[in-house]
């Protein structure tokens, strides 16, 4: 197995973590409504949810929210952009995708 192929593995095993933990895939399925493209901000009609407003009703802290988004945005599943007082958040499209594609390759193998 090339060094190449490792790296991917330990990539998608790292995503996967993090989407173990139900409140952080709790999370990511509520932005999963406001997705964009990479570092791009979503489009003017999609609605960013912002950090204060995603557990509302998890019934976790805040702090708690805030490093399960941390988690995630490490991952690479989550962008985030300060907007004066608020961050916004986002899901990653390439991300998903890439994820998707992945899957797809091993189950067609």
């Amino acid at each position: 197995m090339s060094n190449h192929r490792n790296d991917e593995l330990y990539r998608y095993a790292d995503i996967f973590r993090v989407l173990s933990n139900p409140h952080r895939l709790k999370i990511f399925m509520r932005l999963s409504c406001c997705a964009a493209e990479g570092d791009e901000s979503p489009q003017e009609d999609q609605i960013c949810t912002c950090v204060g407003e995603l557990g509302k009703d998890l019934g976790i802290a805040p702090s708690t929210v805030s490093h399960h988004l941390k988690e995630l945005h490490q991952a690479g599943l989550v962008k985030m952009q300060r907007k004066g007082k608020s961050v916004e958040c986002w899901v990653d499209c390439k991300v998903v995708e890439a994820i998707s594609d992945y899957l797809h390759q091993r189950v067609s193998v």
